[in-house]
C-alpha cells in the first residue's frame, strides 16, 4: 500500500457516511500554496503522476515541478504527461521530447498539429481551422489515483503569483475516491484519439543522447532557485509540513469531477448534450433559491446567459459576478465580447465586479497601458458558490470559447464550510480595494467604483479597440 493510501485509506472510513461517497478537500488559494501542494505530491508519490494541462511553461515553476517528476521516474513512479498542443508551442517540442526519452515518462500532445513549426504550420492554422481551434483546456493533477488538484491554474511563474502577471487563482485539493474519479477523466483523454504520443509527431522523437545534457541543464536551473520563494516555501510553509506528516486540515463533504468528454471536440461547435460540462452544472445554478456568486475572468454569457441571470434575479436569487476589469484582463478581445451585456446583466438586478489591475497584492503598474498581458493582477479563478452550501472549482469560464469549442474539467463539492472559504475569497476580490463596481447611473451610462464613467486605468488604446470589436460578429471564438 502507497504513502498516500495509508494516509488517506483510515480517514475515509472514518469519515464515512451511509449512502454517501465522501472524500477530503482543502482549498489552494495561493499561488505559493498550489506551487507546494503539486511539488509535495510529486515527491510523495510511489506509483503514479498524471498531469493534464493547457499550458505548461519551462520556467522556475516549471523547471522545479519537471526535475521533481523525473526523480519521481527515476524511482520507479509512471508519469504521464497530457497536454495541449497550443499551449505547447513548437520551440517547446524539443523540451517536451526529451522529457518523454525517460523510460518512465510518456508524453502525449492532445488536438495537435501535423506540421509543428514554420510556414506549414501558419497554412494549417489558416485551412485546418475548425480543428486546430478546438483545445483541451482542462487542468488536473493525479498522484497515486488518490490525491488530486483541479482548479484554474496551468503550470507557470504567473499561476503561482511570481510572474511579471499576476493572475488570482484558485485550486482544490482532493483525496480519497475523489482520486478515482480524477484517474478516469485523465484516462479518458489519455486514451482518446486526439492525444498523440509526441514520438509519432515528425522530427520530434525523443532522442536519449538529449535526454542526459537536458537534466544536467535542468539540475544547474533547479540549484540556481535553491533561495527562491518556491524552494523556501517547501521548507518553510504549514501546507508542505502539514503534506509530509500526514497531519493536513481537509473538509470531508461528497464531491464528483466534472469533466467534458473527449468527444466533444469531434461534434459541431453548439452540439448539445447532457454529457457536457454546462449541461451537468447549470442544473445547480437554476436550483439556487438565495445566492449565486460567478468568478469568471472571461465572462461573455451571451443572450442565453443573461436570460439564465435574469430567471434568478425574478426567482429572488442575489446574483454577483466577478470577472477582469479592461485594465487587468490579460485577453482584452475577451472584454469587447463582454461589454455589451453589462447593461442588460445591470437592468436585470445582476450585481457586477471588475478586478483592479493593483489588485490583491500586484507589484506596482502596468508597464504598458496599451499592451496585452501587462498588467501586474488579473483575475484567472473560475468558481461558483451556489447558496453558500455547494462549490464548483475548474477550469471553464462563461463564454462561448469554454462552453462549445473546447474541453473542460472541475470539481463539484456539497460542503458549506468549503463554499463559506470560496465566498469569503469571492468578498476578498470583490472588495473596493481590489475591484470596481459597475453600476447604472442616473443618465443611463456606467459608473465604475470610485467616480469613473469609463473604462477605469484603461489608457486610451484599449477601450478603443474593445469598443471597436465589440461590435464585429467574433463572439462564437472569444
Amino acid at each position: 500500500m502507497a504513502r498516500l493510501d495509508r494516509w488517506i485509506a483510515p480517514r475515509v472510513a472514518a469519515n464515512a457516511v451511509p449512502g454517501e461517497e465522501r472524500s477530503a478537500f482543502r482549498l489552494l488559494p495561493t499561488g505559493i500554496d498550489a506551487f507546494v501542494a503539486r511539488a509535495v505530491l510529486i515527491e510523495l508519490a510511489e506509483r503514479t503522476l498524471d498531469l493534464q494541462y493547457y499550458i505548461f511553461h519551462p520556467d522556475n515553476a516549471g523547471s522545479l515541478l519537471v526535475e521533481r517528476l523525473i526523480a519521481a521516474a527515476d524511482r520507479g513512479v509512471r508519469v504521464r504527461v497530457l497536454l495541449d498542443d497550443w499551449g505547447t508551442l513548437d520551440k517547446k517540442d524539443e523540451s517536451v521530447a526529451g522529457l518523454d526519452a525517460h523510460p518512465n515518462i510518456d508524453v502525449r500532445l492532445f488536438n495537435p498539429y501535423t506540421h509543428r513549426s514554420g510556414l506549414r504550420r501558419v497554412a494549417e492554422l489558416l485551412t485546418n481551422f475548425t480543428r486546430v481551434n478546438r483545445r483541451m483546456h482542462n487542468k488536473l493533477f493525479v498522484a497515486d489515483g488518490i490525491a488530486t488538484i483541479v482548479g484554474g491554474r496551468n503550470i507557470g511563474d504567473e499561476y503561482f503569483s511570481m510572474g511579471e502577471l499576476d493572475f488570482q487563482d484558485v485550486d482544490v485539493l482532493g483525496a480519497g475516491p475523489i482520486g478515482r474519479h480524477a484517474v478516469a477523466s485523465f484516462e479518458a483523454y489519455w486514451n482518446s484519439p486526439f492525444a498523440v504520443p509526441i514520438s509519432k509527431l515528425g522530427k520530434f522523437a525523443p532522442d536519449p543522447a538529449f535526454f542526459p545534457t537536458a537534466r544536467a541543464r535542468l539540475r544547474d536551473r533547479c540549484d540556481a532557485l535553491s533561495e527562491s520563494p518556491y524552494s523556501r516555501s517547501l521548507v518553510e510553509s504549514e501546507l508542505a509540513r502539514d503534506l509530509r506528516t500526514d497531519d493536513l486540515h481537509m473538509h470531508w463533504a461528497a464531491g464528483r469531477v466534472v469533466a467534458d468528454p473527449p468527444e466533444k471536440l469531434a461534434q459541431p461547435v453548439g452540439t448539445e448534450s447532457d454529457a457536457y460540462l454546462g449541461a451537468q452544472i447549470s442544473p445547480y445554478g437554476r436550483a439556487t433559491r438565495s445566492d449565486l456568486l460567478v468568478v469568471s475572468p472571461y465572462f461573455v454569457p451571451g443572450s442565453l446567459g443573461v436570460e439564465f441571470f435574469s430567471d434568478r434575479r425574478q426567482e429572488g436569487v442575489s446574483v454577483r459576478v466577478l470577472t477582469n476589469s479592461l485594465a487587468a484582463t490579460d485577453v482584452w478581445l475577451a472584454h469587447a465580447g463582454y461589454m455589451k451585456y453589462r447593461r442588460p446583466l445591470l437592468d436585470r438586478g445582476v450585481r457586477l465586479f471588475e478586478l483592479r489591475p493593483e489588485a490583491v497584492g500586484a507589484r506596482g503598474p502596468r508597464a504598458s497601458k496599451a499592451m496585452v498581458g501587462s498588467s501586474r493582477a488579473s483575475l484567472h479563478g473560475k468558481a461558483f458558490v451556489f447558496d453558500q452550501t455547494s462549490v464548483f472549482i475548474g477550469s471553464p469560464n462563461i463564454d462561448p470559447r469554454s462552453l462549445a469549442q473546447n474541453t473542460e474539467v472541475g470539481v463539484l463539492i456539497h460542503s458549506p464550510e468549503l463554499a463559506a472559504e470560496v465566498a469569503a475569497l469571492f468578498t476578498r476580490w470583490a472588495s473596493p480595494q481590489a475591484s470596481y463596481e459597475v453600476t447604472r447611473g442616473p443618465n443611463g451610462g456606467l459608473h465604475w467604483t470610485g467616480g469613473y464613467t469609463d473604462e477605469p486605468g484603461a489608457g486610451f488604446w484599449r477601450p478603443l479597440g474593445a469598443k471597436l470589436f465589440s461590435h464585429l460578429p467574433i463572439e462564437s471564438l472569444i
